[in-house]
């Protein structure tokens, strides 16, 4: 076993926090059970390359007891939680290379270290492994029997991966699936995006105007927790149809040019670079407070920030301010990376229970039907979908409805 963690005396407190959201993922737990005895990944090599969590933890356990050797990277360097890291090696013998703050060159090094293992399937988070394996590791590619894909960010680069024919297997989006992007995106966005925040700043939301920056599920969801906490909230979008929905929802919508003259708190969640330019920081009011949602440090320009700044100073955890030469200040979160795994600790476990069940089971999907698969962005089967949803209501106790035999016979007859 090779590793390279901050430090392995954190595992024991590590284990604990693994312990306590495992209790919080009974649809995950399942899959786990009937993995340790069925072994779908008995004697593969998996490398997973996620962020690095507690939620994270239990799905790697998961797929270790389906038998696979598991090797795991992290997909941000700020999101390392280091005792879990410790715990997974400590406890579980797991190979992980993840360490909190990691600069760009070892964040890279970590991810030629897990492909340097051969593996034959891939979990990746924002599709940084993946591509990395496209671009600087072309012989392993037709060893690969296919990958995964968590988050939004990374479906957009693996479609573009496919529309331009370079995608060398099957990906499985598993962001596509209801019981992810319905749940994950906007109740565990909207809820870890601003508690994230808060933690930072221990800034009032209650009589602010936040704005919004895209209104897909992610930006649903942190629009609808910061109007829950007294917020006058804005959205900003390209997309007509989701800017009407936003404006049907009850919300003000504005371009990005006349929201930055209103705002106090800014959320991108956008997925695409620049969602904030200099153009628009040039418009924003004193003490503008900025965070980003989305996967990449690149939705807010913080290079045009940096240009504009006399002054940069930290004050507090994950927190700089930028000082500009007319005395605005603006305070940045998190250097401009995911503020809900920098500043917070990620969604809630209750809610990745759905989207690392998806994780898992498109694994042993993949498993099953790489032969069958074309090279291109695939969807979980909507039996497995509504499967995980069933395990989750039954978990909560929650019972429901099935169509009888008669209405069954009415929806399929035309007449």
């Amino acid at each position: 076993m090779n590793y390279e963690v901050k430090d392995l005396d954190l595992a024991d407190g590590g284990a604990r926090r693994i312990e306590w959201d495992a209790r919080q993922m009974p649809v995950l737990q399942s899959i786990r059970r009937r993995f340790e005895q069925e072994k779908p990944f008995n004697g593969m090599r998996i490398a997973v390359c996620l962020h690095i969590s507690t939620k994270t933890a239990n799905l790697v356990l998961t797929v270790q007891a389906g038998g696979a050797d598991v090797t795991v990277c992290a997909s941000n360097p700020l999101s390392t939680q280091d005792d879990v890291a410790a715990s997974l090696v400590a406890h579980h013998g797991v190979s992980i290379y993840a360490i909190n703050g990691e600069d760009e060159e070892v964040y890279k090094r970590h991810l030629h270290t897990v492909l340097d293992t051969n593996p034959v399937l891939l979990m990746d988070d924002g599709a940084d492994l993946t591509a990395t394996a496209h671009i600087e590791y072309r012989d392993l590619l037709p060893k690969i029997m296919g990958g995964t894909e968590e988050t939004t960010t990374g479906v957009i680069r693996m479609q573009a991966m496919e529309a331009k024919g370079d995608l060398a297997f099957p990906v499985v989006a598993v962001n596509e699936s209801d019981t992810k992007h319905l749940f994950d995106n906007r109740f565990g966005t909207g809820q870890s995006a601003l508690d994230g925040i808060i933690r930072a700043t221990n800034t009032l939301i209650a009589g602010k105007t936040l704005v919004v920056c895209g209104f897909g599920w992610c930006g649903r969801g942190v629009a609808s927790r910061a109007r829950g906490l007294g917020a006058e909230v804005v959205v900003t979008e390209v997309n007509p149809v989701q800017a009407l929905e936003a404006v049907m929802e009850g919300y003000r919508v504005l371009p990005m040019a006349e929201a930055a003259k209103v705002g106090e708190i800014f959320v991108t969640v956008t997925g695409n670079r620049h969602a904030i330019s200099g153009e628009h920081l040039g418009a924003m009011q004193d003490g503008a407070i900025l965070a980003n949602a989305g996967h990449f440090d690149v939705e807010i320009d913080l290079v045009a920030l940096k240009e504009m700044a006399v002054d940069v100073q930290p004050m507090r955890p994950y927190v700089e301010e930028y000082s500009l030469d007319d005395g605005r200040r603006f305070y940045v979160l998190g250097e401009g990376r995911l503020v809900n795994l920098v500043a917070g600790e990620g969604h809630p476990a209750g809610v990745m229970d759905l989207s690392f069940a998806n994780q898992a089971l498109a694994a042993e999907y993949i498993v099953s039907h790489h032969e069958e698969l074309e090279n291109r962005v695939h969807t979980l089967p909507r039996d497995i979908d509504e499967g995980i949803a069933r395990l989750k209501l039954e978990a909560m106790d929650i019972e429901i409805d099935a169509l009888t035999g008669d209405q069954e016979q009415y929806l399929a007859s035309w007449r």
